[in-house]
């Protein structure tokens, strides 16, 4: 298996999967990436320190994916205390990785005010610019409103900017921005889907540096991190399916490179689940058909996120497919049959392990032999593939050491 991934692509990609929402997929941090770069470019950065900026832009509120309360939050123009709390979970989560780590700094800061307040951790030019500029292109974004026509926006939007000026923003900076709002291309490119795709194509000439399949696992393991702390529950569920699915893939022959791709579309596969609520995740009655719906688009957008990464239209199948059916009652595509490759039916497999091998709020922990018995009759039902499950419980005691050792981590 082929794996070189462009990084812009990656993480352009990824960055869609903190706009989801029960209503779909926004562009903020899209657009936060294309004001910054203006502002950047206004100022004569180099190309080196752009590339850094844009990647940083497209995940700065990656410290806040997991809970809708901080999502609501961050929509808001005006501080609170508690405002900075996501940026120091951005960084940790970033903080430690080998192909992101740059971005740990810029995203940790990106919320501290100019002149130190609502505990900021540094003021003034002790922030880093990267910070600055984020910070500035991050409130000039949540100002954009889609249902009003953007010239009678943009003088509020560059008052209001100019308001905070030497309060929660870097003077020069403002002026910065005040010359590029001058121009009308500015305004109409950040209400033109089209053009904030183009724009994103165009940026990844800043590096032509590719991702190997072990960075793509390294960066993985982060969302998987972010995806499962969506509820308590679920706290290892990702990384099981990932560890469960590449067992069954080496006991089925794959290749050490497709094994590590297994491994991907477990710890990805429930990306999509960032767009349900909090509240429904931890719901302890009956859920209503319209949460049952919600929670079934989860994995539509886990398809459409992971399609968009060149080099990852297998790993995107075996993520997403993983409630698709033989029979073709599964969602969202209900896909059936021989048109389900051997990786999805794996993942599959994996899932349903995973998820009756942890606690629910809606039932008590079941029995190992509860556990056989409803996964072999999704078999005989026609849900799972009988001889992937076969395989599980051949091997059902390594699997158990699994989920075992993962929980005591």
């Amino acid at each position: 298996m082929l794996f070189n991934i462009y990084p812009l692509n990656l993480i352009r990609a990824l960055s869609l999967a903190l706009e989801l929402s029960s209503g779909g997929i926004s562009r903020h941090h899209w657009r936060t990436a294309m004001i910054a770069d203006r502002i950047a470019e206004t100022i004569n950065m180099p190309d080196s320190d752009r590339q850094t900026l844009v990647y940083a832009s497209l995940l700065h509120d990656i410290g806040a994916a997991a809970k809708w309360s901080e999502m609501r939050k961050l929509a808001n123009l005006k501080l609170d205390e508690d405002f900075n709390l996501h940026a120091e979970a951005g960084y940790n989560l970033l903080k430690d990785s080998p192909q992101l780590q740059l971005l740990a700094q810029p995203i940790r800061h990106h919320h501290d005010c100019w002149d130190g307040s609502f505990n900021s951790k540094a003021a003034g030019p002790e922030i880093p610019l990267l910070s600055r500029i984020i910070n500035l292109a991050d409130r000039v974004e949540i100002q954009i409103r889609d249902e009003s026509y953007i010239f009678e926006q943009s003088p509020t939007i560059v008052a209001t900017i100019q308001e905070f000026s030497g309060r929660y923003f870097d003077p020069e900076l403002v002026n910065a921005f005040a010359d590029v709002a001058k121009r009308e291309s500015f305004w109409l490119d950040m209400i033109n889907p089209v053009c904030q795709q183009n724009y994103l194509n165009q940026a990844s000439g800043y590096g032509r540096l590719r991702f190997s399949i072990d960075d793509v696992l390294n960066i993985a393991d982060i969302f998987a991190t972010i995806i499962d702390s969506t509820s308590r529950f679920t706290a290892t569920h990702s990384r099981t399916v990932a560890e469960i699915s590449a067992l069954l893939a080496m006991i089925k022959g794959y290749s050490k490179q497709e094994i590590k791709a297994m491994r991907i579309a477990g710890l990805l596969h429930d990306l999509g689940k960032l767009s349900v609520p909090n509240e429904i995740l931890e719901k302890p009655g009956k859920l209503t058909n319209v949460e049952v719906a919600i929670i079934k688009q989860h994995t539509y957008y886990t398809y459409r996120i992971l399609e968009q990464i060149d080099g990852m239209n297998t790993i995107a199948e075996w993520a997403a497919y993983h409630h698709e059916t033989l029979d073709g009652r599964g969602y969202p595509f209900h896909i059936s049959g021989d048109r389900l490759r051997l990786g999805s039916r794996i993942v599959a497999v994996a899932d349903v392990f995973a998820a009756l091998t942890e606690k629910r709020p809606y039932r008590k922990d079941l029995s190992k032999q509860q556990v056989e018995t409803i996964i072999k009759n999704m078999a005989i039902n026609n849900k799972l593939d009988k001889g992937i499950v076969g395989e599980l419980f051949a091997n059902v005691d390594q699997a158990y050491a699994i989920v075992e050792h993962i929980n005591s981590n």
